[in-house]
């Protein structure tokens, strides 16, 4: 069985905003039109995922308005795949590891995304993919001050939205990523998915570009696998080690490169920034270090894989032979491990 190839609408409005040095957000639909024009050797994209938030999605649309939006994609041959909850502070959720106020709008979120999920689900625009969440706790000093009982915290968080989730006939996928407390490093974002307990509703989500920041340690240096200055042998003998302890966990993965410099942009900052497929400054051979987490796939369910490239300035999305780039990356790891 093959994968489909999804790509991403959420660098239409990670890291942009009106606040200053932001870039404004790119529509939904222009997203969608530069997905769909892409094509490479007369193959195309599959899919899209999808961030539940405005502009692109109001979380409370009606049940008419989000069967609009699931038409609006399926007229241009796309289907859906995962979705992202609105799980932080100023969307609808907040911390998982605040009080109970905080984890209850966190649990909120996820309903929200259920619902949703189950309107594209009968519609038919979606028939795979999982709903993705983080601890939604921005940076890791807070949970510093006590690891263990924040950490047990998220735990609790995850086991009741996890639960809400196999409710609705879905699965979430906790994306490990260096600036989210919990989840910071490969170490930490192992013991929380095994806290939490419950692979067959909730799984991890392996991002290339965020995982190569966990073998070298930010955030969390005494976890880190490589130094300054290995070889490649060494690069592949660590990544290994990594993807052995979290691929059991993956359910959902997206491909994505990654110059290992640690920056961002509005309420991303200080995380791991992705680099166009092409970018000359990449550390990442894609299509081999995909193979280390696609490795069985189908036994953990994945149908779909997904591009992720946050943070690129705005006329970097609006160029077309971008999106053709990236597909031409994707095709090459289909062909590779599918």
């Amino acid at each position: 069985m093959s994968f489909k190839l999804h790509n991403a609408m959420w660098p239409g409005l990670v890291g942009k905003g009106d606040d200053e040095g932001q870039e404004p957000p790119i529509s939904l639909d222009r997203m969608l039109e530069l997905t769909a024009a892409a094509e490479v050797d007369g193959k195309k994209f599959d899919g899209i995922d999808y961030f539940l938030f405005h502009p692109h999605t109001d979380p409370d649309a009606t049940d008419d308005e989000l069967k609009a939006i699931a038409d609006s994609i399926a007229a241009k041959n796309l289907k859906v795949g995962s979705l992202v909850a609105p799980v932080w502070p100023g969307t609808v959720g907040d911390s998982a590891m605040g009080d109970d106020e905080q984890t209850k709008k966190f649990l909120l979120a996820v309903e929200k995304a259920c619902r949703i999920a189950k309107i594209f689900n009968e519609h038919g625009v979606r028939q795979y993919g999982c709903i993705r969440i983080d601890s939604a706790e921005f940076g890791v000093e807070k949970w510093r001050e006590d690891k263990a009982g924040n950490t047990a915290k998220i735990a609790k968080t995850f086991k009741e939205a996890a639960k809400i989730a196999a409710d609705s006939g879905e699965r979430l996928a906790a994306e490990g990523e260096i600036c989210w407390a919990g989840m910071h490093s490969w170490k930490d974002m192992l013991d929380l998915l095994e806290a939490v307990g419950m692979p067959e509703a909730l799984g991890f989500q392996a991002d290339l570009a965020h995982t190569y920041l966990y073998l070298l340690g930010y955030n969390a240096p005494e976890y880190a696998l490589l130094e300054a200055g290995h070889t490649d042998e060494e690069f592949y003998a660590r990544y290994k080690e990594m993807t052995d302890k979290l691929r059991p966990w993956t359910i959902d993965f997206h491909v994505a490169q990654n110059d290992g410099d640690v920056k961002g942009a509005g309420d991303h900052d200080k995380t791991g920034k992705h680099c166009p497929a092409d970018d000359p400054n990449g550390k990442l051979d894609i299509t081999k270090c995909s193979g280390y987490w696609l490795e069985g796939y189908a036994d953990r369910g994945i149908k779909h894989i997904c591009w992720d490239g946050c943070m690129f300035p705005n006329a970097t999305l609006e160029t077309p032979a971008t999106w053709n780039t990236i597909l031409d990356a994707m095709i090459k790891v289909q062909a590779a491990h599918a």
